[in-house]
């Protein structure tokens, strides 16, 4: 088969891969084989990224310690979150899962190296926040990877990436982009649960694309 062109039934699963991709808070806390989480950090290195510049940086967080403080830290966060929820929202909000630190198997932290000196700085003079896109898109390559093999991920937003940088000990200069969590999940659902809760549903893609 061409790889460049890819027949129909592929074209469907893959379909169906984006719309089973998930935000997973509710994890198993059975260990991924080592060999699978090296073979999704293997796939992220191929996402594209501006001037092949490739600034993303994983930081795998193995020790107990270092994810109980971040669990904390975390949980902390989602207290003072709650405190600026509009009213009606809030008794929603306290019933919200925020993060899996706790559970998760695999926990990771991804920063951008905006110091790099890989691709030249070929693409980011004008935009140096494209160094940081490039990031989310291996964490979204590695999001797709993970479930098609079945595995969910989490992404916690809900820290502080100064907290959590001097926390991990990392060069200075990288900047967190994400915390994530990863495991199987607790239980496969059709809705995602923040449209199965009520808090916000999908919108319509229509709403979202304007023409000039």
């Amino acid at each position: 088969m061409n790889p460049m062109r890819f027949d129909a039934a592929f074209i469907e699963q893959f379909a169906a891969l984006i719309g089973w991709r998930r935000d997973v808070r509710r994890f198993r806390r059975d260990a991924l084989p080592e060999e699978v989480v090296e073979d999704l950090l293997r796939l992220a290195q191929m996402a594209p990224s501006v001037g092949n510049s490739q600034p993303w940086r994983f930081v795998r967080i193995r020790s107990a310690d270092l994810r109980e403080t971040l669990a904390a830290h975390a949980d902390a966060e989602v207290a003072k979150a709650g405190k600026a929820i509009s009213e009606d929202r809030r008794a929603l909000y306290s019933g919200l899962k925020l993060h899996g630190l706790r559970e998760a198997p695999e926990v990771m932290a991804v920063f951008c190296d905006d110091a790099t000196g890989a691709g030249g700085g070929l693409g980011a003079a004008t935009m140096p926040e494209a160094r940081a896109y490039s990031v989310v898109l291996a964490i979204h390559t590695l999001w797709l990877a993970a479930r098609a093999q079945g595995i969910a991920l989490g992404w916690v937003s809900i820290v502080e990436p100064s907290f959590v940088a001097g926390l991990l000990d990392v060069p200075q200069g990288w900047r967190l982009v994400a915390l994530l969590c990863l495991g199987l999940p607790e239980e496969e659902a059709d809705v995602p649960e923040l449209e199965r809760l009520g808090w916000q549903d999908r919108l319509d893609w229509r709403d979202h694309v304007s023409e000039r």
